[in-house]
């Protein structure tokens, strides 16, 4: 695989390449981007709760 072939492979891979939009129909932004908040909080208060001074 030469380097031409994989940059223009993955230009197409990147615009789309014409297959669907990857969006799945059940996958809401809001409820992803919330469990990915409240994920990320919860490993926030489990570090906080390690790193207490004492």
């Amino acid at each position: 695989m030469s380097l031409t072939s994989t940059a223009h492979q993955l230009s197409t891979l990147a615009s789309g390449g014409g297959e669907g939009g990857g969006n799945h129909e059940s996958l809401n932004p809001y409820f992803v981007g919330a469990g990915a908040f409240v994920a990320l909080m919860l490993l926030l208060f489990i570090t906080i709760s390690f790193n207490r001074d004492r």
